[in-house]
């Protein structure tokens, strides 16, 4: 990390401060994450607000990276490290908070990129926090008071006052911050019953201080956290020089996404996806799915927009995206009873479910399926598989006593056990179960019984996982040898157990000799995963084999969406 303080808004500050959030937020993250009450207890917040800052952070890194890869002496501007800092928290924004946030850093980018300065003095700070609250407003469907929005707002009118160099501008953006958090309580009924102020808002100042640690080369203290009194919780706290961790104080509320006021019933599902859209057809989005559902906060714009809502009906919400554009990214996260928009005050603890089941998932479509059988899902996206902490906040989210854990890919299996190991830590049983493709995790799923003892439902779901074989069917990107010879880009695969079976040059073709030769050995139901890019004739095809060919054997097809493979077969 670059050493502070930074004189000027540069793309060394951008780095810095970016480093500087992600490390305030990783120390408070947990507290966070452990007093989440609203709008859905689902315990995250922290985490979401973590994960959006680490893609933004990843993003800047890698235009350092690539500018010092390059032959010419100079690194990048302030517009590509503002850039990419927006960029990257938008593709990679969780949650409410996190969503909203991204939003706050992308109206920063576009006054700090604006005209490609060399760097931004406090007047430019001033103007970039301005943006930010506003454009931030603009994004949710439904702004109310209390929350990160009125945080960001008082940050930025507090700027406004503020004359001098850009350490002086995010001192003043972050104590009128703090003394907005505290006033939280007082602007939304739940927070003040349960005696907290708005955890989105609190995130939001933790990033603030970072701002003023970079600039300033010390560290804020004395964070505002609930709505009482007393020296640790006084909202006019200054900055002191850096020493030792941050203190983290009181209980914290997520209000993130400055939507409607809590109500005792709410949506079962919250779903988040990228979209790349017009701009037209994503004001035709926001419409239908404001009706929809709740919690709708859209943001970005360029083309790439991410999009959060709340909702019962969670394939509506992603059919609307389809007709705006084009979804990817896809999560689906079902809502555990008594989680769904209640306060504090309204809804008596949350009892933890005896067992869940929580698995990773490849595709879209299989999400969905996973989720309506009850299964809380984590998407593994083409080439980006989830890291263990994210496997963790999953097996949180279940929010059970005890969890069966399907990572349904051979190379997750070590990153599942380390997540395994560190939630026992929590008192939680976990089961890790090694499914190796996702069709023998709907095996598993079919077989599972939460009323039975937790060993003998593992035992029974091991077993029909073990029981069924599994293959793919997938496009060669280079040349290299296999098992059944040399294959070049562009061939078809046919993957039986995990080893390349066979080599052709059609889809179709390919898929039937590779579920000839599964079948060889016997099997009485065929379970077919088809990808985007597969057209519905395959799987007809495929069918009619099958019927034709092996008597008494049952077929199942599903559509799996954007799952790396063309085709999943599995057969047990």
């Amino acid at each position: 990390m670059a050493q502070v303080p930074q004189t000027f808004f540069d793309a060394l500050a951008v780095r810095t401060w970016c480093g500087l959030a992600l490390e305030t937020l990783g120390r408070a993250r947990e507290e966070i994450d452990a007093i989440n009450v609203y709008p859905v207890a689902d315990g995250d917040t922290g985490t979401n607000l973590y994960l959006t800052v680490e893609s933004a952070v990843a993003a800047v890194e890698a235009v350092f990276a690539g500018h010092a890869a390059g032959s010419g002496p100079d690194g990048p501007t302030l517009a590509d490290a503002a850039r990419a800092m927006a960029h990257g928290a938008l593709i990679g924004a969780r949650g409410n908070s996190g969503t909203i946030l991204a939003q706050l850093l992308r109206g920063m980018a576009q006054v700090l990129a604006d005209d490609d300065p060399a760097h931004a003095d406090g007047q430019g700070l001033r103007l970039a926090l301005r943006q930010a609250a506003d454009s931030a407003r603009r994004a949710v469907a439904h702004p109310v008071e209390g929350t990160v929005l009125t945080v960001a707002s008082a940050a930025a009118d507090a700027a406004d006052g503020a004359q001098g160099d850009c350490g002086t501008v995010a001192r003043a953006a972050y104590d009128g911050a703090r003394a907005a958090l505290a006033a939280t309580p007082g602007q939304l009924p739940v927070l003040e019953r349960a005696g907290v102020v708005d955890a989105g808002g609190r995130g939001l100042v933790a990033v603030l201080g970072a701002l003023v640690e970079t600039f300033t080369g010390e560290r804020a203290r004395g964070v505002a956290g609930s709505a009482g009194t007393g020296p640790s919780r006084d909202p006019q706290a200054r900055v002191e020089p850096a020493v030792g961790p941050v203190p983290v104080g009181g209980v914290l509320d997520d209000c993130a996404d400055g939507a409607a006021v809590p109500r005792q019933e709410g949506p079962a599902f919250e779903v988040i996806y990228l979209l790349e859209a017009e701009d037209r057809a994503v004001e035709r989005l926001r419409e239908r799915l404001d009706a929809l559902g709740d919690s709708l906060v859209v943001v970005g714009g360029d083309g790439l927009w991410n999009v959060h809502v709340h909702v019962d009906d969670a394939g509506a919400a992603v059919e609307a995206g389809i007709e705006a554009g084009r979804p990817h990214r896809i999560r689906i996260t079902h809502f555990g009873a008594g989680d769904v928009h209640t306060t504090g005050a309204e809804r008596p603890p949350r009892e933890r479910a005896q067992r869940a089941v929580v698995a990773v998932v490849p595709g879209e479509g299989l999400a969905g399926l996973y989720t309506e059988a009850g299964a809380t899902t984590v998407l593994a996206r083409p080439g980006e598989p989830p890291a263990s902490g994210e496997l963790v906040q999953a097996v949180r989210r279940a929010h059970a006593r005890e969890v069966v854990l399907l990572p349904n890919d051979a190379d997750l299996r070590h990153t599942a056990a380390a997540a395994a190991e560190q939630v026992r830590t929590e008192g939680i049983r976990v089961a890790l179960i090694p499914t190796r493709s996702a069709v023998q995790g709907i095996a598993a799923l079919a077989v599972h019984e939460p009323d039975r003892r937790f060993d003998e439902d593992v035992v029974s779901m091991t077993s029909a996982a073990g029981a069924t074989r599994y293959a793919e069917v997938t496009v060669a990107e280079r040349q290299s040898w296999t098992m059944a010879g040399i294959c070049q880009a562009g061939d078809v695969l046919g993957l039986i157990d995990g080893d390349v079976a066979v080599i052709g040059a059609d889809v179709a073709e390919t898929a039937q000799t590779v579920l000839d030769r599964m079948l060889s050995a016997g099997g009485e139901m065929v379970t077919l995963v088809l990808g985007d890019d597969v057209p519905d004739a395959v799987a007809e095809h495929l069918e009619g084999r099958v019927r034709e060919g092996y008597l008494a054997v049952d077929t199942v097809v599903y559509r799996g969406g954007r799952q790396g493979a063309l085709l999943l077969i599995g057969v047990e």
